[in-house]
């Protein structure tokens, strides 16, 4: 285990004792992995598309296809995924494991979301409370590739602390160890003294429990807020406090994510664009997804939330008013036209 002042700084670690690698990533995924993966020119990012008709998830067939086709030493992804809220859990998570631990591709994933998960209990004896962890599939820990982070800036609430931890192999905990002696030098140790009662297991526990029964009952009102809304929400979030909708039905010009961001601006509310998931390292490539989808928060206070949805709607009505007075002006045109004239 090592302990890290924060998440970035964790994934900065990593990258600098991978080397020359292939490493592949999805689209879309957490937008702070384009400017991570823009550092490092010995690593060669790979994206790996999602499908949306698959709900932004991949089979394990492609997974290894994916693995093995592309030459990947590593795969970077977060587990719920930011900003889609898609969860690998259960015997697909177990699989993950097992093909990184067959193909020995490095499986990094950013669980800093593990206990902000929504889906049904896996067996009638699960506990009324789940997190979700790659941990527990692993056989080895000094074999098995999976390396996992986790902190306390989301499911504790906690982010000005810049607490993170890394499990992984005692070989990359080394490298991650000599990175950070020239880096950072390591948090506080007083301050990780401090936290030790934090992560008390019956504490963690009590925490989890009033963190997912608060954030069930904000998730459940925002998506029929959005569905009254006509904002359309084709994968629900099964982890995670973001909501990834696609906004191109909606009148104009709210269909484009950048039109949906300025109008919503005149409410003094924030949503963040979806191109900005379009994890794309040095604008390698031209060409932009998503901007069609906006990436919404549920993480704010619930009375946040419902003055957020709230100038949401009211932005949604007037952008109709104007598109149905222009339809009858339109109209009126028409029927005083004759022809030949």
């Amino acid at each position: 285990v090592a302990i890290v002042g924060g998440g970035r700084l964790a994934l900065t670690r990593l990258c600098c004792a991978m080397g020359n690698i292939n490493l592949g990533h999805f689209l879309p995924d957490y937008t702070a992995y384009a400017e991570l993966l823009s550092q490092f020119k010995t690593i060669n990012s790979i994206p790996i598309l999602l499908d949306p008709e698959n709900n932004f998830r991949i089979t394990l067939r492609d997974l290894r296809r994916e693995i093995v086709g592309r030459g990947l030493s590593a795969l970077l992804l977060s587990n719920p995924c930011n900003p889609t809220g898609q969860l690998i859990e259960g015997e697909d998570l177990k699989s993950w494991v097992r093909i990184a631990r067959e193909t020995q591709c490095t499986l990094v994933l950013d669980e800093i979301y593990s206990r902000y998960i929504y889906t049904q209990r896996m067996a009638p004896t699960d506990a009324h409370w789940r997190m979700v962890s790659s941990a527990q599939f692993v056989e080895d820990v000094d074999r098995d590739p999976v390396v996992v982070l986790d902190g306390l800036t989301k499911c504790w609430r906690m982010p000005g602390l810049r607490i993170c931890w890394i499990v992984a192999p005692r070989s990359v905990i080394s490298a991650v160890g000599a990175a950070g002696s020239f880096l950072d030098g390591g948090p506080s140790l007083p301050m990780q003294r401090a936290l030790v009662p934090v992560l008390n297991p019956k504490s963690v526990i009590e925490q989890t429990i009033m963190l997912q029964a608060l954030f069930s009952h904000k998730r459940e009102f925002f998506l029929r807020r959005l569905a009254d809304m006509g904002i359309e929400v084709d994968s629900p979030p099964q982890g995670t406090f973001y909501v990834w909708c696609d906004v191109g039905k909606l009148p104009p010009p709210l269909n484009n994510c950048w039109g949906f961001f300025r109008e919503l601006l005149t409410e003094k509310v924030i949503v963040t664009p979806g191109v900005f998931f379009d994890i794309n390292p040095e604008r390698r490539r031209k060409f932009c997804r998503y901007e069609s989808f906006v990436r919404l928060s549920y993480g704010p206070s619930f009375k946040e939330i419902q003055r957020g949805l709230d100038g949401i709607q009211r932005v949604i009505e007037r952008c109709r008013q104007v598109g149905q007075g222009m339809l009858y002006a339109r109209s009126n045109s028409t029927m005083g036209a004759y022809p030949g004239d």
